[in-house]
């Protein structure tokens, strides 16, 4: 005998036609709510569930865990590390690099250092990857030669009276 958890909707149609619509839920969502379904029939033991329902015994002996610790298979927020860039360092890393664009990431990380927020350059690089900046120098342009100058210089003296609302260079 297997088990299954579906949330079902009814829904009426344009036509007034009855249709059935099936809320989609992620599969281990689905099995947590049939160990708990079981759970709650009387069904505690791990090779019981296992054997009714296929569930792999680590997620069901896990899932048993947490239902004995805090009565509930739901899944527990707030799993990993917390972010060492907060809103605010995030909000001070934006505002220096629009200040200067040639700051390093090391330079970035010690003046964050200067806020509380102790992190590396690696951790500022990716930061800063994240949202959308990207490490490049910027294209190299030749600079203007003296011979460059006086050719611009030249041409602005040749076209000097010249009636630019009849002209259109560009």
């Amino acid at each position: 005998m297997h088990v299954f958890v579906y949330n079902t909707h009814i829904i009426l149609s344009s036509n007034y036609q009855k249709i059935a619509v099936q809320r989609m839920t992620s599969a281990k969502e689905t099995q947590r709510q049939t160990i708990l379904h079981l759970w709650n029939q009387g069904i505690t033991n791990g090779q019981e569930i296992h054997r009714r329902t296929n569930i792999p015994l680590a997620t069901i002996y896990k899932n048993i865990k947490k239902l004995k610790k805090m009565g509930s298979v739901a899944h527990v927020k707030g799993n990993g590390q917390p972010k060492k860039i907060t809103g605010e360092a995030s909000k001070a890393l934006g505002q220096y690099i629009r200040r200067d664009t040639t700051l390093s990431t090391r330079t970035l990380a010690n003046m964050l250092t200067q806020k509380d927020v102790n992190i590396s350059h690696m951790t500022v690089s990716r930061h800063l990857s994240c949202i959308g900046y990207s490490k490049s120098l910027p294209i190299a342009m030749p600079m203007l030669t003296e011979t460059h100058k006086e050719k611009r210089v030249q041409w602005a003296r040749q076209h000097l009276n010249d009636n630019w609302k009849k002209n259109i260079i560009f």
